[in-house]
């Protein structure tokens, strides 16, 4: 038995629909309110502000991403290079859904540019260098002696495929980046063989 959502949930759950589907800039509590079912004093009640409850919609992002990448590479087929291409060439399937709108962290960072210091700025910070921090771990298991290095490479080879994808709207971007990811994965293994040889 599921037990339905309390009033907060149903708050974040309508403010991440209506921020990732507009941005934080264009959507109102006004409108998170109406899509939750609740009185703007209610959702006032819950969040001090909308900045805590774009906060609230980040965070609520982190752990399913990172999960979801996780799950993705976890069951790709291969060694740890074609995994991060797994990665990649999920993101392009999901890209071609009509209702991607790309990375919600990196939007809400663009549309917080001039603000560094806003919790959700640091909550999306966070969130990447949770990824890296994986990355790199996953390339250490393998033995791979620029793991921190190739990791920065992948996260820019994807953030850099979010934006160019959401611009052109072509996901075969994302999959050209994640070939690019794979090469590098497979260069950095190769250098470790050459390195256990010596």
């Amino acid at each position: 038995m599921t037990t339905a959502p309390n009033t907060r949930e149903r708050i974040v759950s309508a403010a991440s629909k209506l921020f990732y589907a507009e941005g934080i800039r264009a959507v109102g509590v006004d409108a998170v309110a109406e899509a939750a079912g609740v009185t703007k004093r209610t959702l006032y009640y819950h969040f001090k502000s909308k900045d805590e409850l774009i906060a609230a919609y980040l965070q609520g992002r982190d752990q399913p991403n990172l999960k979801l990448f996780q799950k993705w590479f976890s069951e790709t087929e291969g060694d740890v290079a074609p995994k991060v291409e797994g990665i990649f060439l999920n993101l392009a399937r999901v890209a071609r859904h009509p209702k991607w709108k790309g990375c919600g962290f990196l939007r809400t960072s663009a549309e917080l540019a001039s603000m560094p210091g806003h919790p959700a700025i640091r909550i999306g910070a966070a969130h990447k260098k949770k990824f890296e921090d994986w990355l790199r771990q996953a390339f250490e298991a393998e033995g791979i002696v620029r793991a921190e290095a190739l990791a920065r490479q992948v996260l820019l080879l994807l953030d850099g495929s979010f934006a160019v994808v959401l611009l052109h709207r072509d996901p075969s971007y994302m999959e050209t980046a994640g070939a690019a990811a794979a090469s590098l994965v497979k260069l950095a293994l190769s250098e470790r063989k050459i390195g256990r040889v010596e």
